[in-house]
């Protein structure tokens, strides 16, 4: 996919810093300790900092290898290990020792495995909610192939929330997701959103969509039920990936929220550092 170089730094609302206050540095010595895999890590994700200072992180299971290579994305792409049969119960103490109110799942795309990883995802909310009973859970899925049996083996272990990201608008997706399919991804919210469960998608910005498709892919998801958007600005992991066409302002961030909500959904963040799990337990507080 060719881009128009940005040619320009960063502008200042995007500058961060990386805290190292006390239970920043809690998080950091379990997530290593117990050799946890993190999308907080693995995807680069600039909010990083700040979610462990809150003494919270995304887990991610099955692995740090996935069998995708979408271009924006910073996860390794290969062949990946066999899954960890103690995973579950891993990732439950571990939520545990995290002392997490609310918990984010997520995992690399599977499609190496016949039921794509729909089993371990099941029996890993199944014994965090054994073992943290208070705990509410975030599932971020992949797509499952669209599968309803895999689909349904998620919604079967009762988290409280299911995200499926759309990742970017219609036209751009065959551009920028290496296997996943626009309307497919469509067809895996659509079902979550039929089961009663509250369904969840993002988008990243600045990879060339208009703001008018940015409003026409919330109208995709209103249209399926979906209940919650995360609107968030694509920054480039390394020189290999897909480059920013755009650094979109944060005033544009806020007329989407405002549209977003008018529309009809309980729950928007919008903002040019918003990552699809950044802020993820104010659903509860909306």
């Amino acid at each position: 996919m060719k881009v128009k170089k940005i040619g320009r730094r960063k502008p200042d609302w995007l500058k961060i810093k990386l805290p190292r206050e006390k239970k920043y540095v809690n998080v950091n010595r379990i997530i290593k300790q117990h050799k946890l895999n993190t999308i907080c890590t693995s995807g680069r994700c600039p909010n990083m900092g700040d979610c462990w200072d809150k003494g919270t992180a995304t887990l991610m299971i099955l692995g740090d290898i996935c069998t995708r290579a979408c271009k924006f994305c910073a996860v390794k792409t290969g062949k990946p290990n066999k899954p960890d049969k103690k995973e579950a119960i891993n990732i439950a103490k571990s939520v545990n020792l995290l002392k997490l109110k609310h918990c984010v799942l997520t995992s690399v795309d599977r499609d190496d495995l016949l039921d794509k990883g729909s089993k371990i995802w099941a029996d890993t909310i199944i014994e965090v909610k054994k073992l943290n009973p208070k705990t509410t859970i975030e599932a971020l899925i992949p797509d499952f192939d669209a599968v309803p049996e895999f689909i349904q083996k998620v919604i079967d272990a009762k988290p409280e929330v299911i995200s499926h990201n759309l990742e970017t608008v219609k036209r751009l997706t065959p551009k920028i997701r290496s296997r996943a399919k626009y309307n497919k991804s469509i067809k895996v919210i659509k079902y979550l959103s039929d089961s009663g469960i509250i369904s969840k998608s993002g988008i990243m910005v600045g990879l060339g969509e208009t703001y008018n498709e940015v409003i026409e892919t919330m109208d995709d998801l209103i249209s399926v039920g979906c209940k919650v958007i995360t609107i968030g600005q694509y920054l480039q992991p390394t020189t290999k990936h897909l480059e920013v066409v755009e650094y979109i302002k944060p005033e544009v961030f806020e007329k989407w929220k405002t549209v977003a909500y008018k529309k009809g959904f309980i729950h928007v963040e919008s903002a040019p550092l918003v990552r699809s799990s950044y802020n993820a337990s104010n659903i509860f507080s909306a």
